[in-house]
């Protein structure tokens, strides 16, 4: 009788979270307000409302707009508002910022719409690698948003992790 090969990750009961998975769908484009300042010093009212109305904003149709200023300015604030309104009909979000910052606060949102109650009691483990760098901020909040309710936290790969934390077992009372 030949013996059976058990996959013993796949009953292991792990739940693998991929944060990878809550990717943007939509591409990035950037518009640095760099490239409208004077002498990359100075923001001039009516030429930055005479660019802003002569660039062509149907190029970032369905992408995420960042927007920034790479150059040690002061940007008055309604520069960012003249880019949102010109943009908004166009872009899927605009975001004031760079696409590291903009990453930062997308997954602080994906992770605090994970229902802690898909986790409760479980052995989670963070997917570490794949194609995309998942900033480190998500990976920190991942743990704190589940750790009170995983049974443990293990990051890396269900065959190869790295335990982060385990819930202390509760003494029985005599």
């Amino acid at each position: 009788m030949a013996d059976l090969l058990t996959n013993r990750v796949a009953v292991s009961g792990i739940v693998t979270l991929k944060l990878e998975e809550h990717w943007p769908r939509q591409a990035f484009a950037t518009f640095d307000l760099k490239d409208y300042l004077f002498m990359e010093l100075i923001l001039k009212e009516k030429d930055f409302r005479a660019a802003v109305k002569d660039h062509d904003f149907s190029q970032y149709e369905d992408k995420i707009l960042l927007v920034f200023c790479s150059a040690d300015a002061i940007i008055p604030n309604w520069a960012y508002m003249l880019v949102a309104a010109a943009a908004t009909p166009y872009a899927a979000d605009i975001y004031q910022g760079t696409e590291a910052e903009f990453l930062r606060q997308h997954y602080r949102k994906v992770i605090q719409n994970l229902d802690p109650e898909n986790f409760v009691d479980k052995r989670v483990v963070i997917k570490g690698c794949g194609e995309r760098t998942i900033p480190a901020s998500a990976y920190l909040d991942v743990t704190t948003h589940l750790q009170p309710h995983v049974k443990s936290l293990m990051f890396g790969e269900p065959c190869s992790t790295v335990p982060v934390y385990k819930k202390p077992r509760v003494a029985a009372s005599k």
